[in-house]
């Protein structure tokens, strides 16, 4: 198996401003778009199941640390691809990179990894919710809003409840649409409950619109 430093992406030099742009300039990009990231990941992201555990956990922190977005996503990926392989620990470790190189595009990719691991060991969902909830970083907070996403008949109503309500107040727009997401989501299971919530919380009007997309 290669080193980390000997898998590069190669991408475009016409697309690596716009994409740049598009991340309001808080990053520098390769300069290639998700089908084509995936595509030439695909092999070593297949190789990495093979890995020694302590090997694919350096590997990914070593893509994480490259300069480039495009690495950053590429570790997620091997993170999700990897997800059955981890336990609480490995999964608690991880995250450490929620918080690091953090905006919405790394945070949303995150969770989708949280968010598999709770689906996968329910009965480790509040525990990990922890980690997210009440944090000082409201990246993380965000994660504890959304960690549920998915979910349906196994979504834990008193949980996504104190999430979306210890952050009812937060003037900040991407905790706004987050507790928006959630509740817009959930409404396609149990519009009742959402309704329900939206009328007995003073929540703001983004998240409100948000959430009412469904709701009749």
């Amino acid at each position: 198996m290669g080193k980390v430093t000997e898998f590069k992406l190669r991408g475009s030099a016409e697309l690596k401003d716009p994409m740049a742009a598009y991340m309001k300039n808080k990053f520098s990009f390769v300069g290639v778009k998700t089908p084509a990231r995936k595509q030439q990941s695909k092999e070593y992201i297949k190789l990495s199941k093979k890995m020694p555990l302590q090997e694919l956990l350096h590997t990914i922190s070593e893509l994480y640390q490259q300069s480039a977005r495009e690495y950053q996503y590429v570790a997620i990926d091997m993170c999700f691809a990897n997800i059955r392989r981890f336990s609480f620990t490995e999964i608690s470790d991880f995250t450490q990179y929620v918080m690091q190189k953090s905006w919405w595009d790394s945070v949303d990719a995150w969770r989708k990894v949280f968010g598999k691991y709770v689906q996968l060991h329910l009965n480790e969902k509040q525990q990990l919710f922890e980690l997210f909830y009440k944090h000082d970083d409201f990246w993380m907070r965000r994660i504890a809003i959304l960690l549920q996403l998915f979910e349906k008949e196994t979504l834990d109503k008193e949980m996504l409840a104190s999430a979306i309500l210890y952050d009812q107040q937060t003037d900040e727009f991407f905790i706004q649409k987050a507790i928006g997401w959630a509740l817009r989501n959930y409404s396609k299971f149990d519009p009742q409950w959402v309704k329900h919530f939206v009328v007995e919380h003073d929540l703001s009007k983004l998240a409100t619109r948000e959430a009412s997309v469904y709701l009749t």
